[in-house]
């Protein structure tokens, strides 16, 4: 087989982000996966999967720093195989340095680079050793807010139906701000201004994932105007945080209780915005089952 026409997949990235999760994932789409293959191998292994006699057609390899090769010599062999004309694309798990540490704490793992120190400062160190392996990574999925259906589904998007992907993913929150807003959220917008569904006996123990409140609350011009502007702005701001390179982009959308006008919306919004654009997509209802 010509490596030329073979699938061939790099994951690599933060440890604890979700790579080895990734590489299952992809062999249970039907990927030949390898992890943590020592880089003074990965010749032959391509040589091996590109042979004319290999039956491999997708094939994944996972790397990371845990190796005991310094990262810099498998940079350099990409480097070599890129110049040798394979091509390969490179996939960078990364997560939020807070959800890296829960996750560590939550498994009781210590980190690859602080065996015996803390697991921040290992993070430290490894996410400025992947610096440049990420700046140059063909895709980047930040699992901080991801289920692990939502990465498959990006994964999928990507890997298996090939739909162009530009690594930003968005994702829409509705809540109530007598919760507390969310405090990773990139932008907040406060609905509050609409009638409150809640002093409708009717609709008082219903949310904005049932019609009726939906109807209630999208039967006012108000309601029509502010989405028409909010899907406007959000897609005008999509691409520009595209080419800054933002990776995550979190919309809240508030009201008192986060159970009718809020998820209407953001359930508006999501329906607006899917399918759209090369960006992978999520909604969530964070307090939507917590009562008013």
């Amino acid at each position: 087989m010509n490596f030329r026409r073979m699938r061939f997949v790099i994951i690599t990235g933060m440890s604890g982000g979700g790579k080895r999760t990734a590489l299952k994932m992809l062999e249970d789409e039907g990927f030949y996966c390898v992890d943590n293959l020592p880089v003074d191998l990965l010749d032959k292994f391509v040589e091996i999967i590109s042979s004319p006699g290999s039956e491999h057609e997708h094939v994944a390899l996972g790397l990371d720093v845990r190796s005991t090769q310094k990262f810099d010599d498998v940079q350099e062999a990409l480097h070599k195989l890129k110049e040798e004309g394979n091509n390969f694309e490179v996939l960078f798990m990364d997560c939020d340095d807070a959800t890296l540490v829960r996750r560590y704490k939550e498994s009781r793992r210590v980190h690859p680079l602080s065996m015996e120190g803390r697991v921040e400062d290992g993070i430290k160190k490894e996410r400025k050793i992947l610096k440049t392996t990420r700046e140059k990574a063909d895709y980047v999925i930040d699992t901080s807010n991801l289920l692990t259906r939502d990465l498959k589904t990006e994964l999928n998007r990507i890997f298996i139906q090939n739909k162009e992907y530009n690594s930003l993913m968005v994702n829409i929150v509705s809540f109530g701000f007598k919760n507390g807003i969310p405090q990773d959220a990139d932008l907040i917008f406060d609905v509050r201004f609409l009638p409150n569904p809640f002093y409708i006996e009717e609709l008082k123990e219903k949310t904005g994932n049932d019609v009726e409140v939906q109807e209630y609350v999208k039967s006012f011009k108000e309601t029509t105007e502010f989405m028409e502007k909010l899907t406007d702005m959000i897609k005008f701001l999509i691409p520009n945080y595209v080419n800054e390179g933002k990776h995550q982009l979190i919309i809240g959308i508030g009201c008192t209780g986060g159970q009718h006008r809020s998820v209407t919306l953001a359930n508006e919004l999501y329906r607006q915005l899917l399918d759209k654009g090369s960006y992978g997509l999520k909604i969530t209802h964070r307090d939507a089952k917590k009562g008013v």
